[in-house]
């Protein structure tokens, strides 16, 4: 979650292919208390796999309302063809591994496959997970 202001281009854009589909962003210090959590305890955690994730699912299109929303500042989401992500995304000299990952991402949010909301963190860690909304207003 915390990458996702950085995502803005100057001209208050979000581009991608991610289409409609959504992501269960979690928050980079959510997911260290998880890890805190089942290290301070690894004897309760043993065999088990976790997928962590934020309180909700939100579209790019819902991340740019929210941060219009609470920066005041204009900002949407405008979708890409994969073509188009990688074109965009070759103009910053990124080598293509790092591309592939970027647009393969997308393509995973638009296909549903990061469509999932869990309670790892509030199971695990002990408190509820970040919002966008709480943590772009703790950025404030």
């Amino acid at each position: 979650m915390d990458f996702i202001p950085g995502m803005v281009g100057d001209d208050g854009v979000i581009r991608g292919p991610a289409g409609d589909g959504r992501v269960g962003a979690v928050l980079r210090d959510d997911l260290a208390d998880v890890v805190a959590a089942v290290l301070a305890d690894p004897a309760a955690y043993d065999g088990q796999a976790f997928n962590v994730t934020g309180p909700g699912s939100l579209s790019f299109a819902d991340f740019a309302e929210t941060l219009s929303r609470i920066t005041g500042r204009e900002v949407a989401y405008l979708e890409e063809s994969v073509e188009e992500a990688w074109e965009s995304r070759r103009a910053n000299g990124a080598p293509d591994w790092m591309i592939e990952g970027w647009v393969s991402s997308y393509m995973a949010v638009a296909d549903g496959s990061l469509d999932v909301v869990t309670d790892a963190v509030p199971r695990i860690a002990g408190h509820e997970a970040t919002s966008l909304d709480q943590y772009l207003l703790g950025q404030q």
